[in-house]
């Protein structure tokens, strides 16, 4: 059985709790107690929410948990010495020691992530950077696994951090099952961005808004301004003069956008060629989609697709 403790604190983000739901679902669709969860606290008994609830905790028990996770909060605080020495010795006794959100800033206090590399909230990486240099930060990361530490970013991404979790523990088929049992519309892996291309652009109108969600539906249409001015109800020469008012770029880079996060979705979530990926996000050819890639992420798709696979099995592809 797989023993999974997290540790909240006073004011820690209740949306860390979520992903008990998880290792809960995983128990429940094997039909046996493959994990076990605790709330754990310094001192044990009630611990305050961000929100203004408490909830109950246990003191950490004294032969350790196989996985112990640090909570987060929404804004930075100085951690105190007491979580500080808790979280080294829950490390020296747990066989994975994880950090949520901007739980990171405490084990990189606690001399945990020394020599590793991490993620935190996209929001907080300045500062991460500023207070912990030696540390490489990839900040663009939804989460990083460097040996037993694992760092994720925002608080939804604790939901990819545990699902991530089981997959490493009892296999990708019955994380995935999880995933449709909480409804996940996607499971996200760690080389997925933190930020979404169409959270990026926040178009405000309605018209702009609905152009963009059928071009995300229909990436292998033409999808020229003429053919998205239509779809909005605009002419082109509207649409292009709202559409970059709204978003701060062409329509034609927008899409672009849009066609790259499919594709690194795509190349994550199977093994097709590169031609197929490029054909099946609109790229047409994978050329085209080599010369995007290079642009957005400094590096080509087969680059990409290497370490999306390494990442997601730990074999070198």
């Amino acid at each position: 059985m797989h023993s999974v403790a997290l540790v909240v604190h006073p004011n820690f983000q209740s949306l860390s709790l979520s992903l008990g739901s998880v290792f809960e679902c995983a128990n429940l669709l094997r039909g046996d107690q493959a994990y076990e969860f605790h709330l754990v606290s310094d001192g044990g008994g009630a611990v305050m929410s961000s929100q203004g609830f408490s909830v109950n905790t246990s003191k950490l028990r004294p032969e350790g948990y196989d996985t112990v996770i640090i909570s987060g909060h929404l804004e930075l605080e100085t951690p105190e010495t007491s979580l500080l020495d808790l979280m080294r010795n829950a490390a020296a006794q747990s066989r994975r020691v994880v950090s949520l959100c901007v739980g990171a800033f405490v084990l990189a206090e606690a001399g945990l992530l020394d020599g590793k590399r991490a993620t935190t909230h996209w929001l907080h990486a300045p500062a991460f950077r500023q207070r912990f240099p030696e540390i490489q930060l990839e900040e663009d990361r939804l989460f990083v696994v460097d040996g037993h530490i694992w760092t994720g970013a925002g608080m939804s991404a604790g939901l990819d951090l545990a699902l991530a979790m089981v997959e490493n523990d009892l296999g990708g088929d019955l994380a995935r099952r999880i995933a449709r049992k909480l409804v996940i519309y996607q499971r996200r892996g760690s080389e997925q961005s933190q930020l979404s291309a169409l959270l990026e652009l926040d178009p405000k109108s309605d018209r702009v808004q609905l152009a963009l969600a059928y071009a995300r539906e229909n990436l292998t249409d033409d999808l020229s301004v003429e053919a998205l001015a239509e779809v909005a109800r605009l002419s082109p020469r509207q649409f292009s003069r709202v559409f970059r008012e709204e978003t701060g770029q062409t329509p034609a880079k927008a899409i672009e956008s849009l066609r790259l996060e499919a594709a690194r979705v795509m190349m994550e979530t199977s093994r097709h060629p590169v031609e197929v990926v490029a054909k099946a996000t609109g790229f047409g050819d994978r050329e085209r989609m080599r010369q995007a890639f290079l642009r957005a992420f400094g590096k080509p798709p087969q680059a990409m697709q290497k370490a999306l696979f390494t990442a997601a099995t730990g074999v070198e592809g």
